[in-house]
C-alpha cells in the first residue's frame, strides 16, 4: 500500500511532464506565442465607422460625422498630447501626408488647447480632427489607448487596427500594403 502512495504521484508528474514538454514543442503553439500583439483583433474589422457627431478640434462649431471620413482610403489616428508615443509617431505621420497619404485625427481624452498648440508647434498632418474629450468615440472604436490607428475604405469601412506608434518599420510591413491594396481595389 505504502508503495502506490509514492508511485502514483511520481506516475502523474511524469505525465503532467511529458504533457507540457508535448506542447511547447508544437508548432501551433509557437506560432501563436509569436503573434504580434500590436495587432489585436477588432470586432469592427468589415464595418463601417461608428456613428458619431464630435466637434473639429479645429473648428468647434463644426460637428463631424462618418461622411466627413468617406471618399477615400485613409488612415484614421487615435491621439493625444499626454501620449509620449504618439509624440514620437507625429512626424511620422507629417511624412505619410506629403506623400498623399489622408489621415484623420480622433484627439482623445485631451485638452483642446493643448492639443492646437501641439498641432501649431509639430505640424498638422489630419485632414479633419475629431474633438473626443470624453471618449465617447474611442469606446466605440474599441480603443486600448492612444495610439491606435485604423484604415478605412472611401466607404469608411474599417479594414485594419494597428495599436502602437506608427513607423517605417509599421508603414512598410503592416499598413502600406494595405492602404495601397485597397487604393488599387478602388481604382477598379
Amino acid at each position: 500500500m505504502r508503495r502506490s502512495w509514492v508511485v502514483i504521484p511520481l506516475l502523474l508528474f511524469l505525465g503532467l511532464t511529458a504533457l507540457f514538454l508535448k506542447t511547447l514543442s508544437d508548432k501551433k503553439t509557437q506560432q501563436d506565442l509569436a503573434v504580434d500583439p500590436s495587432a489585436l483583433p477588432s470586432a469592427l474589422i468589415g464595418k463601417p465607422v461608428p456613428f458619431f457627431e464630435l466637434p473639429s478640434l479645429d473648428d468647434p462649431e463644426q460637428l463631424i460625422s462618418p461622411d466627413d471620413l468617406k471618399g477615400e482610403v485613409a488612415l484614421i489616428n487615435v491621439w493625444a498630447t499626454w501620449c509620449p508615443t504618439c509624440r514620437a509617431e507625429h512626424a511620422y505621420f507629417n511624412k505619410l501626408v506629403e506623400r498623399g497619404v489622408t489621415i484623420y485625427g480622433v484627439n482623445y481624452k485631451d485638452e483642446s488647447e493643448a492639443a492646437r498648440r501641439w498641432l501649431a508647434e509639430l505640424g498638422n498632418p489630419y485632414r479633419l480632427n475629431i474633438e473626443d474629450p470624453q471618449g465617447s468615440l474611442g469606446i466605440n472604436l474599441g480603443v486600448y489607448g492612444a495610439p491606435e490607428t485604423f484604415l478605412i475604405d472611401a466607404e469608411g469601412v474599417i479594414h485594419y487596427k494597428y495599436i502602437g506608434a506608427v513607423d517605417d518599420r509599421v508603414w512598410n510591413n503592416e499598413l502600406g500594403p494595405r492602404y495601397q491594396a485597397l487604393i488599387d481595389q478602388e481604382a477598379q
